[in-house]
């Protein structure tokens, strides 16, 4: 349950990595001075946990470097030795151009090299990709990660730089949080089948809503009675029973009939309404034209002095000034009447257009009725009545459609009711679930909490607290925040520095708290002393070591900057501790001896 060799097919280029089964240390030393304020360097410090994720079966990707820069990496095929947890090995054989035909071969001896071993001495050769994961996953035999694979909670246990900005999600968990959350509740002790349940039920729930939205707009209608839509088919079907008879009979007297009734009684008696209609308002449109012509003044004021002129009679100004005002006030009452006759016309108008156009459609309709009943062909009649008969059995169909229609939306009213329910009642399990192992202290979750703080505690002299809460949706809302002399929480835990620190106290606290579980065995962070002050990452290397000494194989990362100067002569790590010495002085000091890419 940690990895124990890393090699390839070609050793002079990448040089064999053997892991001890605690500290293991890749240190970059910075030695050329240019480089010194230079944030990447391109060594490969960072790359030796992507190559052993591509060696714990990671799935292909096109930005992963050994496949971006394919020309340079095509053949090369890579060997990882894993510890088991009854002390023999696995080595797992994965190529670069073949990336999905996997090899495995069990021993019981470790730091072997197969590089020359031939295919027939390997146990599985070329297994298909899923294949070669399900094997190793009952290999490595991670029991406590079921119902999950081996691969889900791989991310917390090797930390790349993009996985230290949550300490919960992972960057391979950009996608839903059903994804995840379960699995995280799980192996921090929580019932993650009740909230795996949760999230089905709520996905379901907005899968149901989706199609009621769906059958509204097919439904076309407004129709959502089924009960009156089933009186509207019985009178249909009656009619078209009706009609059939008829037609069977070949007599048409009973339809003669009906439609002598229909024009007498309704027809007719609308057409003698419209047009008394229509003459009433044709007279009253005529009054209002009459009344428009009528509304106009016709004195001029320039006109009558000029005549009284011509008459020797004097027209004062007074006198002009007040026929002005007298006519301008007329005039205001006057547009004020035009503007309500021009409206009334407006309307009148209106009015008399939609009752032409009735007229000559029941005009029409009465023709074709008394055309019907004059016909002396009984075929015609008959082709009519077919007519009919079709266009009826059509609207009985779109009707049944609705109906249809209305009993699919009942039917998934009816689900969502259920699953709304059935979502509330495991809410309610969740936050009890929730409540009752928070609360307890001989807990899983109470252990890791107690470890992390701990950890943290010991590194930086501040308590962290680790939660775990119910939103209102009912799922999980994880916490790992710093508290103050006060115990409460502080914004210092959103720095990049000390949200590292937390990332690698959870992890290290739940590997802790499944140490008597079949649980893996090792924590793989990069630059694990970055930014962090001298005495910190001195306090934080002591609970690395420590952790180490119950049974958790730790490989770190960094580079000679970031190492603590202590002041005693002693080494900081010891030589079996460096695993991988780096340096920028040629292709000799990186992980692969070859020119950058």
């Amino acid at each position: 349950m940690k990895p124990s060799k890393l090699y390839s097919n070609k050793p002079d280029i990448f040089v064999p990595i053997e892991f001890t089964p605690e500290l293991n240390v890749v240190l970059a030393e910075i030695r050329l001075p240019e480089n010194r304020n230079r944030d990447t360097h391109n060594l490969g410090k960072t790359t030796l946990g992507r190559l052993l994720d591509f060696c714990f079966l990671a799935g292909r990707d096109s930005k992963f470097f050994l496949f971006k820069h394919l020309d340079r990496f095509r053949n090369f095929v890579f060997f990882l030795e894993i510890e088991l947890a009854q002390g023999s090995y696995v080595t797992v054989r994965r190529g670069v151009e073949e990336a999905s035909k996997i090899a495995f071969k069990k021993h019981a001896a470790r730091h072997r090299d197969y590089t020359s071993l031939p295919d027939r001495e390997w146990d599985h050769v070329d297994l298909p990709f899923d294949r070669a994961k399900e094997l190793l996953d009952s290999l490595l035999d991670w029991r406590s990660l079921k119902p999950w694979h081996y691969r889900k909670g791989l991310g917390y246990f090797l930390r790349s730089q993009s996985d230290f900005g949550d300490v919960f999600q992972l960057g391979k968990f950009a996608n839903k949080h059903a994804d995840w959350k379960p699995f995280l509740a799980h192996i921090l002790g929580f019932n993650a089948a009740i909230i795996a349940s949760h999230y089905e039920k709520a996905e379901a729930l907005e899968d149901k809503q989706s199609k009621v939205a769906t059958v509204r707009q097919e439904m076309g209608g407004d129709f959502e009675d089924a009960s009156k839509i089933d009186g509207i088919l019985q009178l249909k079907r009656q009619e078209v029973d009706k009609k059939q008879q008829l037609l069977d009979a070949f007599d048409f007297r009973a339809q003669d009939k009906a439609d002598t009734k229909q024009v007498v009684d309704q027809i007719d008696e609308r057409i003698a309404t419209l047009n008394a209609q229509r003459y009433s308002l044709m007279q009253n449109r005529k009054k209002v034209i009459a009344s428009l012509e009528e509304d106009q003044i016709l004195f001029d004021p320039e006109d009558a002095r000029a005549m009284f002129e011509e008459a020797g009679v004097l027209f004062s100004g007074q006198v002009k000034k007040d026929f002005e005002q007298l006519i301008a006030f007329n005039k205001a009452i006057t547009e004020e009447r035009y503007g309500y006759l021009v409206e009334e016309r407006s309307e009148i108008e209106a009015e008399l257009k939609t009752i032409n156009s009735e007229l000559n459609a029941l005009g029409k309709r009465r023709s074709e009725m008394l055309s019907f009943l004059s016909a002396t062909d009984s075929f015609a009649k008959y082709k009519r009545l077919s007519g009919e008969l079709v266009t009826l059995r059509a609207d009985i169909e779109t009707l049944e459609r609705q109906r249809e229609f209305i009993h699919r939306l009942q039917q998934l009213r009816t689900e969502i009711r259920t699953l709304s329910e059935e979502k509330i009642h495991l809410q309610s399990e969740i936050e009890a679930d929730v409540e009752a192992r928070s609360a307890d202290k001989d807990s899983l979750f109470s252990s890791i909490r107690l470890y992390f703080n701990e950890i943290v505690e010991e590194v930086i002299g501040r308590k962290a607290l680790l939660s775990v809460g119910v939103n209102q949706q009912g799922h999980l809302e994880f916490g790992a925040e710093l508290l103050d002399e006060a115990g409460n929480a502080t914004s210092a835990d959103r720095g990049h520095t000390y949200k590292k620190l937390l990332c690698i106290a959870f992890d290290l606290a739940v590997l802790r708290a499944h140490l008597e579980d079949q649980f893996p065995r090792f924590a793989y962070h990069d630059g694990v002393f970055e930014s962090l002050d001298d005495r910190k990452k001195e306090n934080l290397l002591a609970v690395i070591r420590r952790y180490t000494a119950l049974g958790i194989q730790s490989i770190i990362t960094l580079i000679d900057s970031d190492m603590p100067k202590i002041s005693t002569t002693d080494p900081l790590f010891t030589s079996d501790e460096i695993i991988l010495l780096l340096h920028d002085e040629g292709e000799s000091g990186r992980l692969f001896k070859m020119r950058s890419w």
